[in-house]
């Protein structure tokens, strides 16, 4: 058994997909948990979130204040669900279909594939501009160069992306503290934290929102990388690994961002990767920096190619019953999600901001819903208890649909409608709430609720002898 975890562990190449990880095949430690989500929030698109704060009428201080508050929430319910990999040994989404069926989990499936889409997008925009920027080329060319790396990544798999994780803590740990020590050195923070001194409701409801709102994105594919852990691993230290790692980095993030937002202004617009590196250096350190926001984008983005894989092969699996994915299957699905994201990337580059925060609260409306049914039933439900062999059976005990969980998840998407505040829609309690967007509270704790109580209800009814 050793032997075969410490081959599966030396092989680049992932041979598993969305099939159970055997026990003989488990490995790792609790650690790489942390270095992966570390990695994965330490990056330019955490900034433009922290930015997003203040752009959006934050001051300084209750922005950094809100974001952290809303770090802790979403962390939480982020680091729940990655407790589910060693338990399981499955991707996160295929085990949506203990409390969907197999079929009625093709829904957030697929939305989970929207997802992984427009946040690849918004890497690529930024990506590109950093590689743009280091190249000296054109911001498309550096989204196609980009792009193929994370395609690379994706394809290798499981143990490439935990490599690329441990490296790039390194690296985005070194490029946030010089960039944080710069700032220090060429502004008068005490000051510009003074100057942006102003309590506003709903601009403080708004980056709790945005914060949480990231860290509940994480959720569909979370455990896909605590799935080879042992068993046997502590859930608590398997969950406190991944949200402490997830909740520092992206608060480091976003922190920097509402610093760098109330000093650059408008010029910030339009320009973020740039002008971010802008503030720290010129010429070859800055050479430096660019290739760090390069490169710290390659993990999130490398998450999402291969999240995008995961959720696709899971929805055919839901008719065709086969879980083996063969490597040119894999490669050319991959090869898909990443052209659809590039072809995203290039068309809304110019008007990222405004789009992204949209993108972002507007998503989140169809994840709550189903964060919260999934974790209800795993943990205060059915104990953890799950029948893995059932999963993949399309006439076993978790076929069809399952009406109650698809039912609750409705109703948790459609409680959000007044509260949601976005491009496409905004909601009678957005103007009450002075333009906050709260949908996500809201659609996390009545579906857990309703979801619970109609739990409780059928084991109250009493079995036939």
């Amino acid at each position: 058994m050793q032997q075969a975890a410490n081959t599966a562990a030396s092989t680049l190449i992932e041979r598993r997909s969305i099939d159970f990880i055997p026990e003989a095949e488990r490995h790792g430690k609790v650690f790489s948990q942390f270095t992966l989500w570390l990695a994965a929030n330490l990056q330019i698109t955490a900034v433009i979130t922290g930015a997003l704060a203040v752009v959006l009428g934050g001051d300084i201080f209750w922005s950094i204040v809100g974001l952290l508050i809303g770090q802790l929430i979403g962390g939480a319910v982020m680091a729940l669900h990655g407790a589910q990999g060693p338990r399981l040994g499955l991707p996160q989404m295929i085990g949506s279909r203990v409390q969907f069926g197999m079929i009625g989990a093709v829904l957030p499936l697929a939305l989970a594939c929207v997802m992984y889409l427009g946040f690849n997008a918004t890497g690529m925009i930024l990506s590109g501009q950093a590689l743009g920027q280091l190249l000296h080329a054109s911001d498309q060319t550096g989204i196609l160069i980009f792009a193929a790396v994370v395609m690379v990544a994706a394809t290798l798999g499981y143990q490439a992306i935990h490599r690329l994780g441990r490296f790039a803590s390194i690296l985005g740990v070194l490029a946030f503290l010089y960039l944080f020590v710069r700032l220090l050195q060429g502004e008068d923070l005490a000051a510009l934290v003074a100057a942006h001194t102003h309590f506003d409701a709903a601009a403080f409801l708004t980056a709790v929102s945005l914060s949480a709102s990231w860290q509940i994105a994480f959720t569909p594919y979370v455990s896909d990388y605590s799935r080879y852990l042992p068993s046997k691993t502590s859930p608590w230290r398997t969950g406190l690994a991944i949200g402490l790692g997830s909740v520092i980095g992206s608060q480091i993030a976003m922190s920097l961002g509402v610093l760098v937002a109330a000093i650059g202004g408008a010029a910030f617009r339009g320009h973020e990767v740039a002008y971010f590196v802008g503030l720290g250096a010129t010429g070859t350190i800055a050479a430096i920096l660019f290739f760090c926001v390069a490169f710290g984008k390659v993990t999130i983005s490398t998450l999402n190619a291969y999240g995008s894989f995961m959720c696709f092969s899971t929805i055919a699996s839901a008719f065709g019953g086969q879980r083996a994915i063969r490597p040119l299957r894999r490669w050319l699905t991959i090869l898909a999600m990443v052209l659809i994201s590039v072809s995203i990337a290039v068309s809304a580059q110019h008007s990222f901001l405004p789009l992204f925060k949209h993108f972002l609260l507007f998503l989140l409306a169809f994840f709550t819903p189903w964060s919260a049914i999934n974790l209800v039933d795993f943990y205060l439900l059915s104990a953890g208890r799950v029948d893995v062999d059932a999963l993949g059976d399309t006439r076993g005990r978790y076929a069809g649909i399952a009406w109650t969980g698809l039912i609750v998840y409705l109703i948790g998407i459609a409680v959000q409608l007044p509260f949601i505040d976005s491009a496409f829609y905004s909601g009678p309690m957005v103007a009450r709430l002075g333009g906050a967007d709260i949908s996500w509270l809201v659609g996390w704790l009545v579906p857990a609720g309703l979801y619970y109580l109609a739990g409780q209800q059928r084991r109250a009814v009493p079995q036939a002898v």
